[in-house]
């Protein structure tokens, strides 16, 4: 059997934009990449569906995720840590 490096998994930084389901957050990841012909900057967004144990990440928080196998039929990503929390969300509950 070949051993699977966990290194090799990818590993994104994104917004979280839906915290409603139970142990899933959706985060959304930026991409950049050239138009193949005119070579200008195209910004898309994907939206992943990631597993959240914990039940760390709210609206508005950058988190980093890695790749995994699969959860469910959608989840393939789960979060790894919370990189900042949203500031609206740290006023609500009156910390700094």
């Amino acid at each position: 059997m070949s051993n699977i490096n966990r290194t090799s998994r990818k590993i994104r930084t994104g917004i979280v934009v839906s915290d409603k389901r139970e142990n899933t957050v959706t985060v959304a990841i930026e991409l950049q990449y050239p138009h193949p012909k005119y070579g200008k900057i195209v910004k898309k967004t994907r939206n992943l569906h990631v597993h959240d144990e914990n039940f760390d990440s709210k609206i508005g928080d950058t988190v980093e995720i890695m790749e995994t196998k699969p959860i469910s039929k959608t989840k393939r990503w789960r979060v790894i840590e919370v990189i900042e929390r949203a500031r609206w969300y740290r006023k609500n509950l009156g910390l700094r």
